[in-house]
């Protein structure tokens, strides 16, 4: 009940002496008068409040026992009203007891014969503070929570150097919902005293409440590296999390999976963050124990599945995807993970109808935000998928049923009915899409951007770029001088481009944002036929990050055209491809450098599967007719040299009239060579 392991003033051998007495404590004892006499008294009558405290607690808390305990801390009080622990001691008791009032009329007494006793006000404070109804939103009584705060006000302005009286104060103000006063009184407490826990964890809480993840996760590591346990650092790893630091969130639950050894929850927690982080071997491992732990972890296996789609292994993941369907087959989770995987193993079709079906059996008249989240998320996908396989209509749909969920959907939503037709070269519709839009959504950045984009892809660029323009001058200047900087590019105006990655790059920060300069002033200067400018830019990105897939498939693929470094090259496209398996760019330039190299074998058997993968790329199907050219295949030559220029042709194809010229010349003379073996 009470805070016995606090010294016992000057008065231990009193205590112990008084131990050894009859259980039945004597009544105090006429003290003489004087300043000493009455240290002295004050001493025995707490020792004998603490006495009758701890009998109350042994024998179930009787009521004549607390009444005496409660008598005997007053009297301690009355003749040495500086005594603190008295103070502290006969709050527990009230406040255990229930007996709040009487607390407030002993405190008030008190300060009416001194008003500047403060161990009074904190008496007084922790009482009201303790009125407080907990646990009922909006029935919270301001009375009491406004005179708790004047009693620790006065105390802090008094003693500016009692963290507690912070602490209180911090927590009063945010009960209040005064949270720059709450952050002010926190941060006083760490001033007076830089390590108290109970600061730093009142400003994780308040930043918390507040939505800043990355300020309550600089107090709560401050309080995990002085004194870590398990509520500190899995609030930490949550926070980590909430800031999408899924690496630094497994570090945390590392540490705490060391408090709590063996704990599923926390090692489930711990994968999933391992996995986010893409450590993917260490997660799998983590999983796979949890499932061979309890067979009936579906979720276990659905992770499984996951993590070994991401390795681009079908095989072990339809296993384990199929060992979560057993256990809960009509699991959205588990339906929607098969669709991935069926996207991964190249199968749109059914992955489409595997989507469809999904979004048959969750339909509804009305959505509850969390079902339209993953409604969201549904017909997101769906659409995406049906404009990847050109069918666009159905996209259309799709979206459209995505911005009908209204609120942040319905910009979502529009723009990507916008960009369908954009992407199916139906500028007109788009334009009339967009404008409606900008109706509804008048500042919305994304559709100003969708629209820039329109205008210039429709032969608008400088109508577009002025769009852009006028979005200048605020945070996001740099995404918008990239966005300039790509309506350049397929205008081919190299110029202009370069002046708006220079704007950019000066206002890149970090590495990621300097590497995406990087690759797109490499791109620049490829199409510029500037190899060495763009090489060196190239390299500036693979310094940064040695293992961006990008920049290795395009230097690559460069150095492979150029028929220079072969081998150099080939190990960059392989290293691409391993991070990416099923890309079809990476694979058509995996089979580039084969086909350079003389291994034509190799180069068709890669080719063929780049075709099924971006058939509708008319340099793949360049690429494989020049293979089965160099094999003596002219017929199945023509055929793909043939589909190469049909796609050139298409309307909207940003085609190099070069290359159609080089393509033409192949196929007019490949049909020349197969008309002369078809005489003899």
């Amino acid at each position: 009940m009470l805070r016995l392991a606090k010294a016992l003033l000057c008065a231990a051998p009193l205590g112990s002496a008084l131990y050894a007495q009859s259980t039945q404590p004597a009544q105090p004892a006429a003290q003489p008068a004087g300043k000493e006499s009455d240290k002295a008294g004050a001493y025995y009558n707490f020792a004998m409040g603490r006495l009758y405290a701890q009998m109350a607690s042994a024998e179930g808390s009787k009521n004549d026992y607390i009444s005496k305990a409660i008598q005997h801390y007053r009297e301690a009080l009355r003749l040495d009203p500086t005594a603190n622990i008295v103070f502290e001691e006969l709050t527990d008791l009230y406040i255990q007891t229930n007996r709040l009032a009487d607390a407030v009329t002993q405190a008030e007494d008190i300060l009416k014969q001194s008003p500047d006793n403060l161990e009074a006000r904190r008496m007084l404070g922790r009482i009201y503070t303790r009125m407080i109804p907990e646990n009922q939103p909006g029935r919270i009584d301001e009375r009491y929570v406004r005179r708790a705060i004047e009693q620790f006000e006065t105390v802090t302005q008094k003693e500016p150097k009692d963290a507690d009286s912070w602490v209180m104060l911090g927590r009063l103000y945010q009960v209040s919902n005064k949270s720059p006063e709450a952050e002010k009184a926190f941060n006083n407490a760490l001033e007076a005293e830089p390590d108290n826990e109970e600061a730093l964890s009142g400003l994780a809480k308040l930043y918390t409440d507040l939505g800043d993840s990355r300020r309550a996760a600089e107090k709560l590591k401050a309080i995990a590296d002085k004194s870590p346990n398990e509520r500190t650092l899995a609030a930490l790893a949550q926070q980590y999390e909430d800031l999408q630091q899924f690496k630094e969130a497994a570090g945390i639950l590392e540490k705490l999976l060391d408090l709590a050894p063996g704990n599923p929850k926390i090692t489930a927690a711990l994968a999933r963050d391992l996995m986010f982080s893409d450590q993917l071997d260490e997660a799998l491992h983590l999983f796979q124990g949890l499932a061979q732990a309890d067979p009936k972890d579906w979720q276990a296996q659905l992770y499984i599945a996951e993590i070994y789609g991401a390795k681009h292994d079908t095989a072990n993941a339809r296993a384990a995807l199929n060992k979560a369907k057993e256990q809960n087959g009509e699991n959205l989770e588990i339906r929607y993970q098969e669709v991935k995987l069926l996207e991964t193993e190249q199968k749109n079709d059914e992955a489409l109808a595997a989507l469809k079906s999904i979004l048959e059996d969750t339909k509804r008249r009305t959505y509850s935000e969390a079902e339209s989240r993953a409604r969201s998320r549904f017909l997101d996908e769906y659409g995406i998928l049906s404009r990847a396989t050109e069918k666009y209509d159905q996209a259309i749909d799709a979206f459209q049923q995505l911005s009908a969920l209204g609120g942040d959907f319905a910009v979502r939503g529009s723009i990507q009915v916008i960009d369908t037709y954009r992407q199916k070269k139906d500028y007109a519709t788009a334009l009339r899409e967009v404008q409606g839009a900008l109706k509804k959504f008048p500042d919305e950045r994304a559709l100003k951007a969708e629209h820039a984009t329109i205008l210039a892809e429709s032969g608008k660029l400088e109508e577009g770029a002025g769009i852009l323009r006028g979005m200048l001058g605020g945070e996001r200047d740099r995404e918008t001088h990239l966005a300039l900087a790509q309506l350049y590019e397929k205008a081919k105006k190299f110029a202009e481009m370069g002046k708006e990655l220079d704007a950019a790059e000066k206002l890149s920060n970090s590495n990621d944002d300097k590497e995406t300069i990087y690759f797109m002033r490499g791109a620049m200067y490829e199409r510029m036929k500037k190899f060495e400018a763009s090489e060196a830019e190239f390299r500036k990105a693979l310094e940064m990050n040695p293992d961006n897939a990008g920049a290795l498939n395009y230097l690559g693929y460069m150095l492979a055209d150029r028929g220079v470094r072969l081998d150099e090259a080939y190990n960059m496209i392989k290293k691409a491809v391993d991070q990416d398996p099923n890309n079809g760019a990476y694979l058509d330039s995996l089979g580039w450098v084969y086909f350079r190299q003389g291994k034509l074998a190799d180069a068709e058997t890669i080719l063929v599967k780049a075709v099924e993968r971006v058939g509708g790329d008319a340099t793949v199907r360049d690429h494989l007719g020049d293979v089965y050219f160099k094999q003596g295949k002219t017929r199945d030559a023509v055929s793909q040299w043939q589909a190469s220029i049909k796609e050139y042709q298409k309307p909207g194809s940003e085609a190099d009239p070069d290359e159609v010229a080089k393509v033409t010349r192949k196929l007019d003379d490949a049909r020349v060579k197969l008309a002369k073996e078809n005489k003899k």
